[in-house]
C-alpha cells in the first residue's frame, strides 16, 4: 500500500476505521491519533509485534521505567498502541494509551523544527542567513557568522547548556545570558549538541511571527492537526493524566508532574525551543504520519514536501555529525537509539526524560516510545539499551515490507 493512498481520506472514513477491532497485540478501539488497522494488513506479524510489548513489560519489571506507551504504524494507520506499567512510585494506576508525557528534547523537533519548516515555506526564514538577522541580541566574537542552518545542525559553536536556573532569575535575563554566551568553536566547524542553539532559534521564531512560541504552534500546528493533548504548560486539570518525572532535589525541590523537567526550560517559564512540550503517543502518531506523508494530513498540506525532504536529510559539511535539520539520523556505527535495522534515510530524535520518535520513509514506518525513565531519578539510564532494542524488534516484526 502506498502512503499516498490515504491522503485526502474523508473524516467519516477515518472515524469508521477507528472503531475497527484489531487482533493481538491490542489496539484501542477508538484512537484520537490515526486510524487503527490489523497488523497483518500493514505487513506485520502479530506475534512478533506482541514481543515488543512483552519486552517493555519485562523492562518495567526490571526497573527501567515505571511505565511506557509504545505506538507503531505504517501508511497512516496504527498497528500497535500499547501501554505498560504504572504512572510512578506514588501512583500505581496503570498507564493508558492517552497518558501524557514530558517530551523533553522531542520539543526540538515536534515544536521548534516544525515551526522553522513553516517559516521556510513562507519565505520568512532563510536557512543560510545569519542568525543575527532575526535575533540581533546574539552578540559576541564570530556571532555574525552563525547561521540558522548551523543552529539546526548543532554546529554553531555554542555550548551544550548553561545553568540558567541558578544564574538568572527571569526569562529576560536567561535569554540575555544565552545570547551573549561565547562560542566554543568557530561556527560550522564542530558538532556539539546544544540546548542554547534551540533557545536562540526559538527567539528567531518569535521575532519573525510576532507571537509567543507556544501560541504560534497551537495556531499553526497542533490545532490544525487536532493534537489536543499536545501543549506547553499543561493545565492543572491534566495532572492525573500526566506521568510524573523526577524528584527534583536541586532546583524546585519537589516531585515534578505537569511542569517541565528541564531546568533551562523551567527558567524560561516552561516554554522553550529546547524542552517544555507535553504530549501523548496518539497525538505523536498523527504527527509522524504527517511527516511520512510528505507534510500532508487528510486534506491539509501543512508543510511542503520539498521542505520535509530537506529538513529530514542528513546535512553535509560538519565532521562527525549525523544531524539533519533539527532531526537526527542513524549512527554511522550502525547502532544508536534507532537500532541497527532502520534504513539509512530514517530520521528521529530522543528526549532526556525517556522519550523517542523514529520514522523510516523507506518502509513508511514510525516507532514512538514514551517513558518517564527519570522517575524518580535521572540516574536510571536503562533507556539507552531499551530504545534500540525496541526499534529492532519492530523491524523484525515487519514480515511484509512490500505492503
Amino acid at each position: 500500500m502506498s502512503r499516498q493512498l490515504w491522503r485526502g481520506s474523508a473524516l467519516a472514513a477515518v472515524a469508521a476505521a477507528c472503531h475497527a477491532t484489531a487482533p493481538a497485540p491490542p489496539v484501542p478501539a477508538r484512537s484520537a491519533g490515526i486510524p487503527a488497522a490489523a497488523p497483518a494488513s500493514l505487513g506485520f506479524d502479530s506475534t512478533r509485534l506482541a514481543a515488543v510489548v512483552a519486552y517493555l513489560r519485562a523492562q518495567v519489571d526490571s526497573g527501567a521505567f515505571p511505565g511506557a506507551v509504545v505506538a507503531v504504524g505504517r501508511h497512516g494507520r496504527l498497528a500497535l498502541v500499547a501501554p505498560v506499567g504504572h504512572y510512578g512510585v506514588d501512583d500505581p494506576r496503570p498507564v493508558e494509551a492517552g497518558t501524557v508525557y514530558d517530551l523533553a528534547s522531542l520539543t526540538k523537533v515536534i515544536a521548534l523544527t516544525t515551526a522553522c519548516m513553516l517559516l521556510v515555506d513562507e519565505g520568512r526564514l532563510a536557512l543560510d542567513a545569519p542568525a543575527q538577522r532575526y535575533v540581533p541580541e546574539l552578540r559576541g566574537s564570530e556571532k555574525d557568522r552563525v547561521t540558522i542552518r548551523q543552529l539546526l545542525t548543532h554546529s554553531a559553536g555554542l555550548a551544550a547548556d548553561l545553568p540558567l536556573y541558578d544564574s538568572t532569575a527571569t526569562r529576560g535575563a536567561a535569554l540575555a545570558l544565552v545570547d551573549t554566551a561565547p562560542l566554543l568553536d568557530p561556527p560550522g566547524t564542530q558538532y556539539r549538541y546544544s540546548d542554547l542553539s534551540a533557545i536562540v532559534l526559538m527567539q528567531a521564531v518569535e521575532r519573525i511571527t510576532g507571537e509567543p512560541f507556544d501560541r504560534f504552534l497551537d495556531e499553526r500546528v497542533f490545532g490544525p492537526l487536532g493534537m489536543r493533548a499536545t501543549r506547553f504548560r499543561p493545565p492543572a486539570a491534566w495532572r492525573d493524566r500526566i506521568a510524573p518525572t523526577e524528584l527534583d532535589t536541586v532546583f524546585r525541590h519537589r516531585m515534578l508532574r505537569g511542569e517541565v523537567h528541564d531546568e533551562s526550560a523551567a527558567r524560561l517559564g516552561g516554554v522553550s525551543g529546547n524542552a517544555g512540550l507535553f504530549s501523548n503517543a496518539l497525538d505523536l502518531a498523527r504527527f509522524a504520519a504527517l511527516l511520512l506523508n510528505e507534510g500532508s494530513w487528510d486534506s491539509l498540506q501543512l508543510i511542503r514536501s520539498e521542505t520535509v525532504a530537506e529538513f529530514t536529510r542528513r546535512q553535509a559539511g560538519v565532521p562527525e555529525s549525523t544531524r539533519a535539520l533539527g532531526w537526527d539520523t542513524p549512527s554511522d556505527s550502525g547502532y544508536s537509539s534507532a537500532g541497527a535495522k532502520l534504513s539509512r534515510r530514517s530520521f528521529g530524535h530522543t528526549g532526556f526524560t525517556g522519550t523517542s520518535l523514529w520514522m523510516d520513509p523507506d518502509r513508511d514506518l514510525f516507532i514512538i516510545l514514551l517513558t518517564n525513565r527519570v522517575h524518580p531519578t535521572r540516574a536510571n539510564t536503562a533507556i539507552l539499551r531499551v530504545r534500540p532494542r525496541v526499534a529492532d524488534l519492530v523491524v523484525d516484526a515487519l514480515t511484509r515490507p512490500e505492503l
